[in-house]
């Protein structure tokens, strides 16, 4: 019994900012790479109102490259599938860190939750195991909050600019899955329903209850970045679209200025903004090629190049 009541009040790290947090921040310089390309698969806002259609908020390009506050919305049990340049490696301590947008209301937080699978070959996914000890007695509503302190290897449980760590030792005695190539990292959002016909367990069993329903255009876990702590150079990271070299500069650039953009001849490229909405669309980048910004609003945009065998992309800061 004794032993029982111990589980029942197990405390995890608490939030970030506090005494015992593991919460890592975006500029720690811990980080020494992030990821390179992300695939999403949206799921519904609401699961049980289909008509609602799917989640749509941000872009995949969102959540590459460094943590910034730019996400990509997955919806109810929506998933992303993120590469790397290099594979993720285990070593001391945490291996990467995965960043979502969460953020305090008064005593406690607003949060998102994602399960966190990783895998070696983009076949074969293991899972950490994800513990909540929140309770499911009542459903937390669309914007009532969590406590950290009761999460444990859930994505999303720290706030806006604060990675969840994972440390790939903790699954080094799993078949099929080599900790010192980890190539591929996935994301996948918790339904926070406590309704058994929706909901989603941990590693104990327990329902996770996060907050439920958010019929909106960004609902789910909102991606913001993954980034690596340790990469093993010595391994060509298995990626799932092939990259070409270009550059685009200046980056950021103050509205109205020029952005120059030097790729191979013949490339096809578009720019979209925060909302995937298509500011450029399906054109042919010369050798040297000049983007006005004119009567762009300032905030963050996407360019996309794209040849016939090959796609990539890059994250565009707009300076008022």
């Amino acid at each position: 019994m004794l032993l029982l009541v111990k589980l029942a009040f197990a405390q995890y790290p608490p939030a970030a900012g506090l005494p015992g947090s593991t919460a890592m921040a975006a500029d720690s310089n811990a980080f020494i790479n992030w990821a390179t390309h992300c695939v999403v698969e949206r799921g519904p806002q609401q699961i049980d109102q289909l008509d609602l259609g799917s989640a749509e908020a941000g872009m995949p390009e969102m959540a590459t490259q460094m943590a910034d506050g730019t996400i990509v919305s997955l919806g109810d049990g929506g998933t992303a599938t993120l590469t790397f340049q290099f594979p993720i490696q285990n070593g001391e301590g945490p291996d990467f860190a995965v960043f979502e947008n969460g953020f305090p209301t008064g005593d406690a937080y607003f949060l998102e939750l994602a399960f966190v699978e990783v895998s070696s070959d983009g076949v074969h996914f293991v899972r950490f195991p994800a513990i909540s000890l929140t309770g499911n007695e009542e459903q937390v509503g669309s914007f009532e909050s969590l406590q950290p302190e009761k999460l444990h290897h859930l994505a999303g449980k720290y706030t806006l600019g604060y990675g969840v760590p994972f440390d790939l030792d903790e699954l080094a005695d799993e078949p099929n899955l080599d900790v010192n190539a980890v190539t591929h990292v996935r994301i996948i959002d918790v339904v926070g329903s406590i309704d058994p016909a929706y909901a989603k367990y941990d590693a104990q069993d327990n329902i996770i209850n996060d907050p439920w329903p958010t019929p909106f255009p960004s609902s789910g876990f909102d991606l913001d970045a993954i980034g690596v702590i340790h990469q093993n150079t010595a391994v060509s990271a298995t990626s799932i679209i092939e990259e070409f070299s270009y550059e685009v500069y200046p980056n950021p650039v103050s509205c109205g200025n020029d952005l120059q953009l030097n790729s191979p001849t013949g490339t096809r490229f578009m720019i979209v903004d925060a909302n995937g909405r298509a500011i450029m669309n399906d054109l042919t980048v010369a050798p040297q090629t000049i983007i006005s910004t004119f009567n762009w609003q300032p905030g963050w945009y996407v360019i996309i190049l794209k040849s016939d065998n090959a796609c990539t992309y890059q994250k565009i800061l707009i300076m008022p």
